[in-house]
């Protein structure tokens, strides 16, 4: 059985109250000998005993513990998020406890309750994205919450994310300016913040540049690679199939690769190939992999700073912050015959045209 600070106090000769005192680093203030607090000390380290954080924590009511959700933990995205997160909260002497809903909203919503039955002191979010109503019986209850990746514009909490339109205007824009003017794109979980936005950026950019939308183009059901390996087949199955795919996330564009790689697809000599989130290993593909830029450490530094300055101080004003992306080039983009040029650093999202030599012979 784990030692009790009556052991110690039975130990030491002195009262419960005397050695919970010592053991809280309140000697000094309830005047407490040195002797006697070492004695304290001694014994505890004799008996083995161990500060019960949980027990301190209800007291205090404080459990020093964050609760974290995300949708998958396989995703590379989220994993470089949640390692960033584990590392700022140890700077600041919090724990945390994880909970993987796996893409699914009813598993987040029994993440959520579970989390909030712990005591935990603040929650980080990286919603599935479909629904919030859970997430606003937390503000409600007014425990600490941030939004991190998929946010949702009417739910007044803070959260933190890039600007994913302006992601996918890069992102379109380039393969505009390389020629390409069939585009396809394939869709993350419908309804989430993160599909919604990358697919309106991307339409914007098509319409700015006088390109019709073909909703055939327009695939996919969630950010995982099987839907990438299924969506590039009907992509490429197609009639009139694109010269380029641009895929809402790392794990779909895995996908892409498998699917092509089966089909003896060549990228990008057949077909060009760019996507959103910039995983680590886009640069050590064959070929390198083109991808908008998430600044992921940031958003998880941010978060952090958020989510403590919330505990600190609950009614200060909340705050939506938007990254910038940035789009790497590499080589997974072919150059063909151009016909538009755009900006990519404009967010104006006008657009010109240019013709090449050969157009105007």
């Amino acid at each position: 059985m784990p030692s009790t600070l009556k052991d110690i106090a039975e130990k030491t000769g002195v009262s419960i109250s005397t050695v919970s005192r010592v053991l809280h680093d309140k000697s000094k203030k309830y005047k407490i000998s040195d002797e006697t607090a070492a004695k304290v000390m001694l014994a505890a380290k004799d008996l083995g005993y161990r500060v019960n954080a949980l027990a301190r924590g209800l007291r205090q009511q404080k459990t020093r513990e964050i609760g974290i959700i995300i949708p998958d933990i396989s995703n590379p995205f989220f994993s470089d998020i949640v390692k960033c997160l584990a590392s700022e909260l140890r700077k600041k002497g919090y724990n945390f406890i994880l909970y993987d809903s796996d893409e699914d909203i009813a598993i987040e919503r029994t993440g959520v309750k579970s989390l909030l039955e712990k005591r935990v002191d603040g929650l980080i979010i990286a919603s599935v994205g479909q629904d919030f109503s859970h997430i606003q019986k937390i503000r409600d209850v007014d425990i600490p919450v941030v939004m991190v990746d998929r946010c949702f514009d009417d739910l007044y909490i803070d959260s933190v994310s890039v600007d994913n339109v302006k992601g996918s205007l890069l992102a379109v824009n380039y393969l505009i300016n390389e020629g390409h003017t069939r585009i396809a794109f394939i869709k993350g979980l419908p309804g989430t913040y993160a599909n919604e936005t990358r697919l309106n950026g991307y339409k914007q950019a098509l319409q700015a540049a006088g390109i019709s939308i073909d909703e055939q183009l327009i695939v996919g059901d969630d950010f995982r690679s099987f839907n990438g390996y299924l969506s590039t087949k009907s992509l490429l199955n197609l009639s009139n199939p694109p010269s380029a795919i641009y895929t809402a996330g790392d794990l779909i564009a895995l996908g892409t690769l498998e699917a092509c790689k089966e089909m003896n697809i060549s990228i990008p000599d057949d077909i060009s190939l760019i996507t959103f989130d910039d995983p680590v290993f886009a640069s050590y593909l064959s070929p390198a992999l083109t991808a908008i830029e998430q600044p992921r450490f940031k958003i998880a530094e941010i978060a952090i700073a958020m989510l403590y300055s919330r505990i600190k101080n609950p009614n200060e004003e909340h705050r939506k912050i938007l990254l910038e992306p940035k789009l790497n080039v590499r080589s997974s983009v072919a150059h063909i015959t151009p016909i538009i040029n755009i900006d990519v650093n404009k967010d104006d999202k006008k657009s010109t045209e240019r013709f090449n030599e050969r157009n105007l012979a």
